[in-house]
């Protein structure tokens, strides 16, 4: 089958790859993603597959233990097991999310400790930005890091931080704080930190029930006077900054989990509607039906396009603010396809797509995650007016 990359120009290793993970997706994840999704337990056996296939490191550099393929790389594999679920691409992103802001800008030894553990599997961690009186606004957080006066360069954390994945599976956090004096909306004032589970004063919060995306927790994390020490503070660097800059690098890889969805999502309510007789005819047949599919697959090949373009940027190091917009577009085109595209394959089937029996439903509920999660799609767009206004994006 042509798509999923073919004619872009993937290297030999990146098509190995991509094969490699469409093989395990449909091996191993499939099976049991209506599963993981009715139950809502942690599947652990995605987590050891994944493991065992040396894709936890995938985008984390080889000096630190993982293989150093880029985040191109991830979201091919993203693209490929979000077919099935959106789950178990959450799953490989996170071990991306949590230890950007410390490959951005933590030490060597932070580096060597905490992200060398995710790439080998030993350990998992989350990301902690949003706050419940700042999600899109990160400027307006309200957690607090004071200094430690019994340990010269050491913080002292109070706050809470929400819609944390992973906050039920995570070891450690990257946690963003504000260290300036009085009410201060100035992003020179946000740093970074590296919060371990096991610090005294570290306490999980609720667990959301949410609507899709079962399997992995998301849910509140509680800092009641938690002590962090020096060697835990992530870079002198503006916490602010670091943050921005994990977003971006992890825009593409969002983007990623919505082509994936599109696609399946796609192919099998084509599958059905090719079997499926109505008014003499097969579904498949009747032209308006084949103009909306036609729609969605030039719009997965455009998101495609991108999707990959934006993960190259990222990989050569392009996620400051000028290359924001077109990170955000990529982020905003292949996640608002992945609900449009979910409504589809739910209307193809009719009656039987909204019942439990069927995947579309599952599809349907988790594609409008994607258009919230790290950054709206009014942030996105947003961002890209932005680029345009500033002639960070023209064409001439």
């Amino acid at each position: 089958m042509i798509g999923g990359g073919a004619g872009f120009g993937l290297t030999p290793e990146l098509e190995q790859l991509r094969d490699t993970v469409r093989r395990l997706a449909r091996e191993k994840v499939q099976p049991r993603s209506r599963e993981v999704d009715l139950t809502g337990e942690y599947p652990s056996d995605w987590f050891d597959s994944f493991k065992s296939a040396g894709l936890l490191g995938l985008a984390i550099p080889e000096e630190f233990g993982g293989s150093g393929a880029g985040i191109l790389a991830l979201a091919i594999a993203v693209e490929e097991v979000a077919k099935y679920s959106s789950t178990a691409a959450l799953m490989l992103l996170l071990t991306r999310l949590a230890t950007t802001p410390v490959l951005i800008g933590g030490g060597e030894d932070q580096k060597k400790r905490y992200v060398a553990a995710i790439a080998d599997g030993s350990q998992r961690a989350a990301f902690g930005l949003s706050e419940p009186g700042a999600g899109s606004d990160v400027a307006g957080m309200s957690t607090r890091a004071v200094p430690d006066m019994d340990r010269p360069g050491g913080y002292i954390l109070t706050g809470q931080k929400c819609w944390i994945s992973g906050v039920s599976q995570a070891d450690w956090f990257a946690v963003f704080a504000r260290t300036g004096e009085g009410i201060s909306r100035s992003s020179r004032d946000i740093r970074g930190f590296i919060v371990e589970r096991g610090f005294d004063g570290v306490g999980l919060g609720r667990v959301d029930r949410k609507m899709g995306v079962h399997g992995i927790d998301t849910g509140e994390l509680n800092l009641d006077g938690v002590r962090v020490p020096p060697e835990n503070a992530i870079g002198a660097e503006s916490g602010f900054s670091v943050a921005m800059r994990t977003l971006n690098t992890l825009r593409p890889v969002v983007a990623a989990r919505g082509l994936g969805l599109a696609e399946g999502a796609l192919e099998y309510a084509v599958e059905y509607a090719k079997g499926r007789e109505m008014f003499g005819v097969m579904e498949s047949e009747m032209q308006g039906l084949q103009w909306e599919i036609a729609k969605c697959a030039v719009d997965i090949e455009a998101a495609r396009l991108l999707t990959y373009r934006a993960a190259s940027y990222v990989d050569e190091g392009k996620v400051t603010r000028q290359w924001a917009p077109y990170l955000s577009m990529a982020k905003y085109y292949a996640t608002e396809l992945a609900v449009r595209t979910s409504s589809l394959a739910l209307q193809l089937l009719g009656a039987a797509g909204y019942m439990e029996e069927q995947p579309t439903e599952q599809w349907y509920r988790d594609a409008k995650q994607l258009t919230i999660v790290e950054g709206t799609s009014q942030v996105q767009l947003g961002i890209v007016a932005r680029g345009v206004l500033d002639g960070d994006v023209w064409w001439d």
